[in-house]
């Protein structure tokens, strides 16, 4: 709990309240969508005493004794939208979440509605963006499946990066696990997030994406964490986050995939230890909440 005199920046006070990133919260605070004891601010720098001021947000009053930080790991399903827009009529990764003390979160990033994986969840907004940020270089690995046998063509130019609409990507790991005339089988890691890029960088050379799953962040991984269930992150998991993104701990082979495999068949490889079977909780369909046995 803060205390009197306790000030603090006003963007960094709203993204510990998990409002958003820093960055996208000071584009909130010019767009003047934020008061403080009533008045309209929008001065970008703005130092707040949350203790003794009120600061609002599109009505909403953003306390200071209500700043614990929240970390989530869903393991999302394929119908299920990354976002925190409330007239959003299709099923949320937020509501996904049936933590009643979660408070306010969002997603890390973003997977694509038809896309299956990990998302991360929180309430802090200085950790979202260490992880989500490309600059950071947490990897993101994904269980690609392809129609049709890849050519190794392919796969260099996509390891080595393209370009799309928005850009040249930045290269992406491959290994390749299985690939036969009717399908191929991958694992790409990636450290940047353009929008369904897996996706876009696939087409770009005529290969149709006929599976897509997010197996992998920085040391996270989907193992013992069914698809529609999710757990809260430990601190340690969140601390090896925040270790990689400031450099200060490398990934390990799986995670950075070094090997590059280009000729076809079976690739085996050893999944990442230390993860064990977490107490993972599942949201039905129709909406109620059942947990998974134990």
């Amino acid at each position: 709990m803060m205390t009197n005199g306790d000030k603090v920046r006003l963007n960094k006070f709203m993204a510990d309240h998990g409002i958003a990133s820093r960055r996208r919260c000071d584009e909130l605070i010019t767009e003047g969508k934020v008061m403080i004891d009533g008045e309209i601010i929008t001065k970008l720098g703005t130092v707040v005493d949350p203790s003794i001021q009120r600061v609002e947000i599109d009505g909403c009053i953003l306390k200071a004794d209500s700043m614990e930080r929240r970390y989530y790991l869903l393991n999302k399903p394929a119908g299920v939208i990354c976002t925190n827009e409330h007239r959003e009529s299709k099923l949320r990764a937020i509501d996904m979440i049936t933590d009643r003390g979660k408070g306010r979160i969002y997603t890390v990033g973003r997977l694509d509605e038809d896309t299956v994986g990990l998302v991360i969840l929180t309430s802090d907004g200085d950790f979202a963006n260490l992880v989500m940020h490309p600059r950071y270089g947490v990897s993101k690995t994904y269980l690609v499946k392809i129609q049709g046998q890849i050519d190794d063509a392919s796969l260099m130019k996509i390891r080595d990066g393209i370009f799309l609409s928005d850009g040249r990507t930045a290269g992406a790991r491959v290994l390749v696990k299985k690939r036969s005339a009717r399908q191929s089988t991958l694992m790409v890691t990636l450290h940047e997030g353009k929008n369904r890029e897996v996706r876009r960088v696939f087409a770009r050379f005529g290969w149709k994406v006929i599976s897509l799953r997010r197996i992998r962040i920085g040391e996270l991984t989907d193992r013992g964490l069914k698809v529609g269930h999710w757990r809260a992150l430990k601190a340690a998991e969140v601390a090896t986050l925040r270790n990689i993104a400031e450099g200060k701990q490398a990934e390990s082979e799986l995670g950075q995939n070094k090997r590059r495999v280009r000729g076809g068949g079976q690739v085996s490889s050893r999944r990442g230890a230390g993860q064990g079977r977490p107490n993972g909780r599942r949201v039905g369909q129709a909406g109620g909440v059942r947990r998974r046995g134990r």
